[in-house]
């Protein structure tokens, strides 16, 4: 099987002439399709994608992992360029009005997409909302609402979403991943992970009927958990036997010195301009 992996938005650059954002995009190319997850927020996809020789205009389907800005504020620019219309895969809850309370904050940030959905749909874009999985290929999968199945990884307790007229936790129900079968095991692409890495790993394997997890590439939202939930997952994690870990975005410098020490050369940082095809090196 053919298969790349660009990283075309990332917290941190690794390639000359590329940018670092807070935020996350990766082109997935396979199946004779070319498929986006996520578009970081606004400033540099483009930008990354021309210096590294991308062209945007041959995208197929953009996928949303979940509906904060920093994985949709690309969006507007993105369809911008394109000349045709796009598929725009997502959960339905991926437009609630989102809102996150900082640490030592007293009010509450807005932190959804950052624009009308008129707006995005008069330039192409075509909304397939899902909870359900939805197959793109015979191998790619997009996981829909990633069940919520062990007691160890919770949601942020700083998350919210604005309802009727009242304030309530934001469970995520929206967050999902991207899932390739592939000769060597599985690909998971992570946006943020919020529903848990090891929730969503469980369930890709559930999907797709495949045991061995190959690699996962992605934003694990480890870096605000506990102490006892890393020891946790950390555990789960080497138990998986991955071959390749490509930590970005939400994982945090102090975890993912954690999981090389622990995953030794199985891990790498996935930064912008990271592009990998199989094998994972």
């Amino acid at each position: 099987m053919a298969l790349t992996i660009t990283t075309l938005c990332e917290n941190t650059a690794g390639v000359l002439n590329v940018l670092g954002e807070w935020g996350l995009s990766v082109l997935l190319e396979c199946d004779g399709l070319n498929i986006l997850l996520d578009t970081g927020q606004g400033k540099t996809v483009v930008h990354n994608a021309q210096a590294l020789g991308v062209d945007l205009t041959r995208l197929d389907k953009i996928v949303l992992s979940h509906g904060h800005y920093d994985h949709t504020g690309g969006l507007l620019s993105l369809l911008g360029q394109s000349k045709k219309e796009i598929e725009v895969i997502a959960h339905p809850q991926v437009w609630q009005a989102k809102y996150a309370q900082r640490p030592g904050q007293e009010r509450r940030e807005y932190v959804g997409i950052p624009f009308q959905r008129q707006a995005l749909e008069g330039l192409g874009a075509r909304f397939r909302l899902s909870a359900s999985p939805v197959w793109l290929s015979e191998n790619i999968v997009v996981t829909g609402e990633i069940p919520l199945a062990n007691d160890y990884e919770k949601v942020d307790a700083g998350l919210f979403v604005w309802e009727g007229d009242e304030w309530l936790p934001d469970l995520l129900p929206d967050d999902q991943a991207v899932v390739v079968k592939t000769e060597m095991g599985l690909v998971v692409l992570l946006g943020c992970g919020h529903r848990g890495i090891m929730n969503t790993l469980h369930y890709a394997q559930e999907l797709t009927g495949v045991e061995t997890v190959y690699a996962v590439v992605g934003g694990t939202h480890l870096f605000r958990s506990s102490a006892e939930t890393l020891e946790r997952i950390v555990e789960a994690l080497k138990g998986f036997g991955l071959v390749r870990l490509g930590a970005s975005h939400c994982t945090g410098l102090p975890v993912a010195a954690r999981l090389a020490r622990e995953l030794g050369g199985g891990l790498f940082f996935n930064q912008a301009g990271t592009r990998l095809s199989l094998p994972l090196v």
